[in-house]
């Protein structure tokens, strides 16, 4: 297991992961559809799209749980 210290850098990381593998696939067809060379471009837009959301990510996380923080109701029991 992951030492708790580095649970906001595993956050981030898998968080860009997913969301760049799924986003760069689905936009990568959308945009070529099933071409020959589709694995070479997915994998090359997959790369791009996670060097950038990663640290987006690891950055703005923090932010946007504190507004999500204050936009939430809390409810009391």
């Amino acid at each position: 297991m992951v030492p708790q210290k580095y649970r906001r850098i595993l956050f981030a990381f898998l968080m860009s992961l997913i969301m760049t593998f799924l986003m760069s696939f689905i936009i990568t067809y959308l945009n070529l559809g099933f071409v020959d060379d589709f694995m070479q471009k997915w994998s090359l837009a997959f790369i791009k799209a996670f060097a950038a959301a990663f640290p987006i990510v690891f950055f703005v996380a923090p932010a946007v749980q504190k507004l999500v923080d204050r936009l939430v109701v809390k409810e009391y029991e």
